[in-house]
């Protein structure tokens, strides 16, 4: 039998998803539909397409047309709008929740209120707004402690922290304001104390398969300095844990996501299949959930898929036909570095449309594009996170290295962070929790 899987999206990472359903054995075609000219997509599918990635019919027709057989979607926005949906309504199994159940990401209420309804650990304080009642009471409850959350999706950017963004109730009650003058609900939690981690898992309903750990970098600049981002770069290491957890830490965090996908089958009788991806954070009176998110994390996604020994087909077909404890799932003993370089006045003012040169990277199995374009053969920035690299060695700081070395050699108006994956940033979050503890 040949597999004719569909893609949707044309990120960095569904370039990372695709590069991973290339190394299946199993005889397959890959079709995507994009909403940027990616070259590393292009170079790796049977058939790509432009379009709405987030247009439910568009997709489903364009899944007919090519006879898909099961589909992975990668981008939030589409599960929002409800593409999974669409697709099992024609009979095409998808890896990606309908979007009653991607709620988990879509509404950052919905998902405290599911851990509060079903007694889940690891949720803060917090309280729902869809007017100014009652704000600055809750404010002054949190004092300096809290956390202004758009519920919504921003891609990364509507969450506004105490002390990093927000420097007074004054600041924080106009953010409020701004956030309901465009009819926005949020809410306001308390703010953890800690280091954040992510722990993706693959889900099948009933059954998880648990990712290695990962640390993600929101802050632009070094010394996480500046605007939050989608994330400037990632490490894992080597013990699929990070430094600074401990093994309770880890198992905390997979108890959470295991509860977490019972009480949604329980909340809609019907099984969650797809990415369940909990944001968390290591903090003195153990591991708190930030946040979830209903698909792979990107860069995340391009350090787990690049070290996954398993077959990513046979990983797919087992969410969808609901027997993941079947199938196993096998990560190499690597450690790994995602560094994105991305565009000169990224995030609030990027340059668009400017030339980059990849010519001088000396391996390209690390290289995946991400907001790029080809424009009269050249590759050009959009304006996003433009490429990132992955290291991969038995060590976070030689991953580092080589990381380090490929990104350097990009050329054209970008820039990165150079402290990801570096001894004196990792010891900076080893001694923090150590502090904290």
């Amino acid at each position: 039998m040949k597999h004719k899987i569909l893609v949707v999206g044309s990120g960095a990472r569904e370039h990372a998803i695709i590069r991973a359903l290339n190394r299946s054995v199993h005889k397959k075609e890959i079709y995507c539909i994009a909403s940027n000219m990616n070259p590393g997509i292009v170079n790796s599918c049977e058939n790509f397409t432009m379009g709405d990635i987030n247009d439910p019919t568009f997709v489903t027709n364009y899944a007919r047309h090519v006879s898909a057989t099961i589909a992975i979607i990668g981008p939030e926005n589409p599960l929002a709008a409800g593409v999974a949906d669409v697709l099992w309504s024609i009979g095409i199994k998808t890896v990606g929740p309908t979007r009653d159940l991607a709620q988990i990401e879509s509404s950052k209420a919905f998902t405290r209120n599911l851990l509060k309804e079903y007694h889940i650990p690891g949720g803060p304080e917090y309280k729902t707004f869809s007017s100014m009642r009652g704000v600055e009471d809750f404010l002054n409850t949190l004092e300096d402690n809290y956390v202004v959350k758009y519920d919504g999706l921003m891609g990364g950017k509507g969450v506004k922290v105490a002390g990093e963004h927000l420097h007074s109730h004054t600041e924080a009650l106009a953010y409020c304001k701004e956030l309901l003058d465009s009819d926005a609900q949020f809410v306001i939690e308390e703010k953890f104390i800690g280091e954040e981690f992510s722990l993706m898992s693959f889900c099948d309903g009933d059954n998880l398969k648990h990712m290695p750990a990962v640390q993600d970098h929101k802050r632009a600049y070094d010394g996480d300095t500046g605007p939050n981002t989608g994330g400037m770069g990632t490490y894992s290491d080597s013990n699929h844990s990070l430094p600074f957890l401990t093994k309770q830490d880890i198992d905390d965090a997979k108890t959470i996501n295991q509860a977490t996908a019972k009480a949604i089958k329980n909340k809609f009788d019907l099984s969650y299949r797809g990415i369940l991806y909990g944001g968390f954070m290591a903090t003195a009176n153990g591991v708190k959930l930030i946040e979830y998110n209903a698909r792979f994390g990107d860069p995340e996604a391009m350090n787990v898929l690049s070290i996954l020994e398993s077959d990513f087909v046979d990983i797919c077909y087992a969410i969808v036909n609901g027997n993941l404890n079947d199938v196993p799932v096998k990560f190499s003993t690597k450690a790994t570095v995602c560094k994105y370089a991305v565009p000169n006045g990224y995030p609030d003012n990027p340059v668009k449309g400017q030339e980059i040169d990849v010519s001088k990277i000396s391996n390209h199995n690390g290289l995946y594009y991400a907001s790029v374009n080809i424009q009269k053969e050249k590759l050009v920035e959009s304006g996003s996170r433009t490429i990132a690299y992955v290291g991969i060695a038995d060590s976070i700081f030689d991953a580092e290295t080589i990381a380090e070395n490929e990104i350097i050699s990009i050329e054209g108006p970008l820039f990165h962070r150079k402290d990801i994956g570096k001894k004196e940033l990792i010891q900076k979050r080893i001694d923090h929790m150590k502090s904290l503890r």
